[in-house]
């Protein structure tokens, strides 16, 4: 099954959307956006920007775990991957946004 996107709320009224993969696990999530257009406007660039290696900015965090972020043409972060314990674990979270965010499949959960 490819992956999708599932497009929420949080608490105070902000969007956010999570990309998943085929078997549900996240892979990318996305900041905050104060309107509805402005997530669906991530989503279309995290479509546009993830068959592009080079849009991938690869990091370690201060406890060694490695994670990555998705970055819009502008160097703007689109979204940001879970933690991994190793950085060929990353590699493989990297390969799954290239697979799954050409998806146009939006699930939206605004109404939960």
């Amino acid at each position: 099954m490819a992956g999708w996107y599932e497009l929420s709320r949080s608490t105070d009224g902000q969007f956010r959307f999570v990309l998943k993969a085929g078997n549900a696990e996240t892979i990318l999530t996305s900041e905050l956006y104060k309107t509805r257009a402005s997530a669906d406007n991530g989503i279309a660039s995290v479509q546009k920007n993830c068959s592009d290696d080079a849009r991938f900015e690869r990091k370690e965090a201060k406890n060694g775990k490695h994670y990555f972020n998705l970055k819009a043409a502008n160097h703007q972060i689109i979204g940001t991957s879970q933690m991994y314990a190793a950085a060929r674990n990353c590699e493989t979270g990297i390969e799954s946004v290239k697979n799954n965010g050409v998806s146009t499949v939006i699930k939206d959960k605004t109404a939960d």
